[in-house]
């Protein structure tokens, strides 16, 4: 079932100012450790009103986080990856090379001060990059992420007018003194069998995919470059 229309729940996230947000992009595997470090900081310093709010992109070496609603029964291979524990919403989740993770460090102060507003712009978000590739994707009633619908002809595995929905982009924040950070992430082309260690974000019923895997043939830069197009158009100017 469809969530409720993106555009009746997202209210204006733009800020008045207009001032831009710094878009950075790290080189590399970031450490998760590291990650949440940095972001820790930097949140600090928005909340200060001594740094600009900033996206960072970037990807880690392979791991799961669990968020505060993590189920222990859902960590299936608790041996596999190391395990983070982590104080954003949401549960547990994968993060590996090929996909692209944002980290969203917005001052919703100059955003409108509503945490379901910004979370529906972040699937607004994801929603309108994944367009850019030809991916129609929506977000479903009672479940966290963006998703895309598999038709009769892809994985055939059951009789006529067979279809399934697998999650592409799962989204996991919290807010600190109206400051956000954790975000996004978007399957580009992860090891899919690597999400098999986890029930990733409790939904057990439902499977995962990326772009590769429906074919579209995107590399990281091009997903960046969708991104930050649609990111612009739901939360307005960037700069870098």
């Amino acid at each position: 079932m469809l969530a409720e229309p993106l555009s009746a729940a997202v209210s204006s996230l733009i800020r008045p100012d207009g001032r831009p947000v710094e878009w950075v992009v790290a080189p590399g595997l970031v450490p998760y450790d590291d990650a949440v470090a940095e972001m820790e900081a930097r949140v600090a310093a928005i909340a200060a009103g001594e740094a600009a709010e900033r996206v960072w992109l970037l990807e880690h070496p392979p791991l799961y986080t669990a968020g505060v609603s993590a189920r222990d029964d859902d960590l299936l291979a608790p041996d596999r990856f190391p395990v983070h524990r982590t104080g954003r919403g949401g549960q547990f989740t994968y993060h590996g090379p090929g996909q692209r993770v944002a980290y969203v460090m917005l001052d919703l102060n100059q955003r409108g001060r509503d945490v379901r507003g910004f979370v529906r712009g972040l699937e607004a978000w994801l929603i309108g990059a994944l367009a850019q590739f030809g991916v129609e994707a929506d977000v479903r009633e009672g479940r966290v992420g963006v998703w895309v619908e598999r038709p009769l002809g892809r994985r055939m595995t059951t009789g006529p007018g067979w279809s399934r929905e697998d999650k592409i982009a799962a989204i996991g924040v919290k807010v600190r003194k109206w400051v956000s950070f954790h975000g996004i992430s978007l399957n580009v082309e992860p090891d899919l069998d690597h999400f098999a260690g986890i029930v990733p974000c409790g939904i057990a019923e439902h499977g995962v995919t990326s772009l590769v895997d429906l074919g579209v043939l995107a590399t990281m830069d091009e997903a960046d470059a969708a991104l930050k197009t649609s990111f612009r158009q739901v939360f307005g100017p960037v700069e870098g």
